[in-house]
C-alpha cells in the first residue's frame, strides 16, 4: 500500500499518528495521512492517524526548550525547517499540566524527527514512549519508513486539555490541525498534497505516566479523523 499524501498513508495529507492501541494482537490501527483534506480513493475510510520529529539533516531548527530539555536530561530534538508545530495552549499555570504539555509536545517533535529519519527506534522517540504507546509509535514511524516516504509542512495543535488522575498518571486530549501539513515522496520530493476537508482535522486522546526521571511518557494514544469538536 502507499502512504496517505494527508499524512495517512494514503496519499496526500500529514500523517497522524493514529492509534487505538488496544491490548490484542493488532496492537495499533496505523493510517499515514498528508494533511490537507484526503477524501482520495486511498484515504477510504481510515479515520485514525499521526505525529512527530528528527535528529538528522542539513536545515534544522532546534526546539524552542532546548536549553531547558538539555538541563532536565532530555534529548535535543531538531527538526528540518519545513517541519514545523505550533501547540495551543502551549503551557499551564498548574505545574504538573505545564509538564505534561511540554513532555507531550516533545513527543510530537520526536515522532517526526523519527519519520524524518526514518528510524523507528530514534533514541528521543524511545524517551518520550514506554509500553504500547512505544509499539504504535515505532510502527507509525515504520509504515512511512517502508515506503521511502517523510513528512512536510506544519501542524497545529490546539484545545489541548489536562486532566491529572494521580501524581504519576494524567490524560490528555487535543486537535490538530493538518490542512498545512503534508506527505512527502523522499526519493523524488514530490509532495503529495490534497485539499482541504474535515478529515484535514483530528482528535486525540492520550494517557501518559511519569517515569522515575519525572518524564511524562506515552503509554496509549487514541485518534480520530475528522472529529466534529475539533472543526474550524
Amino acid at each position: 500500500m502507499t502512504p496517505s499524501s494527508h499524512r495517512e498513508l494514503s496519499v496526500n495529507r500529514r500523517p497522524t499518528l493514529l492509534v487505538a492501541i488496544t491490548l490484542t494482537a493488532a496492537a495499533a490501527a496505523l493510517s499515514l495521512s498528508a494533511c490537507g483534506g484526503g477524501d482520495s480513493s486511498k484515504d477510504q475510510g481510515k479515520d485514525n492517524d499521526k505525529i512527530a520529529g528528527a535528529d538528522t539533516g542539513t536545515e534544522k531548527s532546534a526546539s524552542p526548550s532546548a536549553s531547558a530539555e538539555a538541563a532536565a536530561g532530555r534529548p535535543k530534538i531538531e527538526l528540518p525547517s519545513d517541519v514545523t508545530h505550533s501547540f495551543v495552549p502551549e503551557k499551564s499555570d498548574d505545574a504538573v499540566k505545564n509538564a505534561v504539555l511540554k513532555d507531550n509536545a516533545e513527543l510530537v517533535r520526536a515522532l517526526d524527527a523519527a519519520i524524518v529519519a526514518q528510524n523507528p527506534r530514534l533514541p528521543s522517540l524511545e524517551f518520550y514512549t514506554e509500553g504500547e504507546g512505544a509499539v504504535a509509535a515505532q510502527k507509525w514511524v515504520k509504515a512511512f519508513s517502508d515506503v521511502g516516504w517523510t513528512v512536510t509542512g506544519d501542524v497545529r495543535y490546539f484545545d489541548r486539555q489536562v486532566t491529572v488522575s494521580s501524581k504519576n498518571a494524567a490524560s490528555l486530549t487535543y486537535c490538530a490541525d493538518e490542512s498545512k501539513a503534508y506527505s512527502k515522496v523522499i526519493k523524488t520530493e514530490e509532495i503529495k498534497k490534497t485539499k482541504v476537508t474535515k478529515r484535514s482535522y483530528v482528535a486525540y486522546g492520550v494517557q501518559v505516566e511519569k517515569n522515575d526521571e519525572g518524564v511524562w511518557e506515552l503509554m496509549k494514544i487514541s485518534s480520530t479523523r475528522g472529529a466534529d469538536r475539533c472543526q474550524p
